[in-house]
């Protein structure tokens, strides 16, 4: 498994930094809600080591970082975050590099498919963003990683995997309703700072 992980680790590294991340950014940086959102995914991928307490899923947090500043800027962060985590959690080389697959790569790149088909295919109105990426697109995200990441690599020493796929959905759930509440407030006050949005494309009137 650790093979299979840093395959795909290395391949979306240099996928992301060949699309050169940094063309998105502004001479100001990203801006200061990415920054907020990425400072805080170290506590939220290590929960379960605070806690003691393997049923206890980490959320991922990537989907959110997709929208505000896009996938190559996303995945070179959550590799950031990946080993902060493992300092601060005290986590194995391989532990956090399976995080970094499975909380990061993984559901950052079910968001941007997910993205795509949104866009493709439904109307492109504003409640459709807010809902359809904001909210429905990271929750499968989220759960289709945790899901694949568990068929995988198996359930914690311990857990059930029934019991931790169930975690996994809810945890998904809640991480879907925070994303979804965070894009609807961006939306209505700061639309600059989503990557993914534009008034153009998504500001039409119904019918």
């Amino acid at each position: 498994m650790t093979w299979l992980n840093l395959g795909l680790a290395l391949t979306a590294l240099l996928l992301a930094l060949a699309l050169r991340p940094w063309r998105a950014l502004t001479e100001a940086g990203p801006p200061w809600p990415w920054l907020a959102w990425w400072a805080s995914l170290p506590l939220l991928w290590g929960a379960d080591r605070y806690a003691a307490m393997p049923i206890v899923q980490p959320l991922s947090g990537a989907a959110l970082l997709v929208l505000l500043a896009g996938w190559p800027l996303a995945v070179p962060a959550l590799a950031l975050t990946a080993l902060i985590t493992m300092a601060v959690g005290g986590l194995e080389a391989a532990e956090a590099l399976q995080r970094f697959v499975w909380l990061g790569v993984a559901p950052a790149t079910l968001a941007v498919i997910g993205g795509a088909a949104v866009r493709r295919w439904l109307p492109q109105q504003l409640f459709i963003y807010i809902l359809g990426r904001g909210f429905f697109v990271t929750m499968l995200a989220a759960a289709g990683a945790g899901a694949a990441s568990l068929a995988i690599t198996g359930a914690p020493l311990g857990s059930d995997p029934d019991d931790v796929l169930l975690a996994r959905w809810l945890a998904a759930s809640g991480e879907a309703f925070l994303t979804g509440m965070l894009v609807a407030i961006f939306v209505a006050f700061r639309p600059h700072w989503l990557a993914t949005y534009s008034d153009r494309l998504y500001l039409r009137p119904l019918g």
